[in-house]
């Protein structure tokens, strides 16, 4: 039983920050009061500013709801330096992120515990991310925030989409999850009109809105959502097709490449097909590029032209200066 009225206090506040709802039953057998005790202690929090809502149903139970103004969080150790670490990361990867990103990092390092602060100091001195400029959009923080809670909450969404071909058109979704692969996000959702699963990249959804209707959530297929979507993300048609045979196994053309497993089909212990097929024509050449071995590539004739032109780049780029056409080495 936690009879200590401040400790009972930040415990009940913690609990109801993890979950979107609980009973007064529950709270009252995690803290081991009454559910008397509990009221007083939901009143009490209320005095202090925190938004706790009554809900209605069989038993009764509460939820802390958004409010006026933000109040302070409860954290963890775990949860501390991870939250660190993703602002860090967010100032770097989130467009419109950077600035209040790294204000709410300050805010979190200077109440952090020493210990925790030497951890997160650690973390980021000895960590760095390579960004590969234009392999995918950044995502836009508002768009992705506003996706998250319409899947945390299960309520319909809807939104106007482009394709890959840039034809739009509005969409009514049920989503489920968010996924993220190769810099880029991906929104796993129910299609209401064509009552079918559908993978939507976040970077091509425009003015999503939530509808404040709420659905019951379907169970995903495979019931696994990350290797659901990457299995799709595999079979869907790229806009520039490209297969190489590649004289090198399997295994070492994954580790090379970073390919997902379903692109990368061994032949036999020394060779293997890989699927380089993509919508950006460098994400191609740098697969390529990856491979470090002999292969023969069957691809789309823009595939082969950009190829080739860069490697005419190339090819100029390291010739001796003397050699090159229309350039004339100056007299010592």
């Amino acid at each position: 039983m936690t009879s200590d009225l401040p400790a009972r206090m930040l415990r009940l506040l913690s609990l109801l920050q993890t979950r979107r709802e609980w009973s007064g039953t529950e709270l009252a057998e995690r803290l081991g009061v009454t559910t008397r005790t509990v009221r007083r202690d939901i009143d009490r929090l209320r005095e202090l500013g925190y938004p706790v809502e009554g809900t209605t149903g069989h038993a009764g139970g509460y939820r802390l709801a958004s409010g006026t103004a933000m109040p302070p969080l409860l954290l963890d150790d775990e949860e501390a330096t991870a939250t660190a670490v993703a602002l860090r990361t967010a100032a770097g990867h989130l467009t419109g992120m950077e600035e209040t990103s790294l204000r709410a990092l300050a805010k979190l390092e200077q109440v952090l515990p020493g210990r925790l602060r030497t951890r997160v100091t650690a973390l980021q001195q000895t960590t760095a991310a390579i960004d590969w400029g234009t392999r995918g959009p950044r995502v836009d923080a508002e768009l992705l925030a506003t996706v998250a809670v319409a899947c945390r909450d299960h309520e319909t969404l809807t939104f106007d989409y482009t394709t890959r071909h840039g034809t739009a058109a509005p969409r009514r979704v049920e989503p489920h999850h968010l996924v993220s692969s190769g810099g880029l996000w991906y929104l796993l959702a129910h299609d209401t009109g064509k009552d079918a699963w559908r993978i939507y990249r976040l970077d091509r959804i425009s003015r999503p809105s939530p509808t404040r209707h709420r659905f019951a959530p379907r169970p995903v297929p495979g019931d696994d959502p990350a290797a659901y979507v990457a299995a799709k993300i595999v079979t869907a048609p790229a806009r520039h097709r490209a297969v190489v045979t590649v004289h090198a196994p399997a295994e070492t053309v994954r580790r090379r490449t970073g390919a997902l497993p379903d692109r990368v089909h061994p032949l036999d212990e020394n060779s293997c097909t890989v699927d380089c097929s993509d919508d950006y024509l460098p994400g191609i050449a740098r697969t390529l590029a990856a491979l470090d071995a002999d292969y023969t590539l069957d691809a789309d004739p823009q595939v082969i032209a950009y190829l080739r032109h860069a490697a005419e780049r190339l090819q100029h780029a390291t010739t001796a200066p003397g050699t090159r056409p229309g350039h004339h080495t100056p007299p010592t």
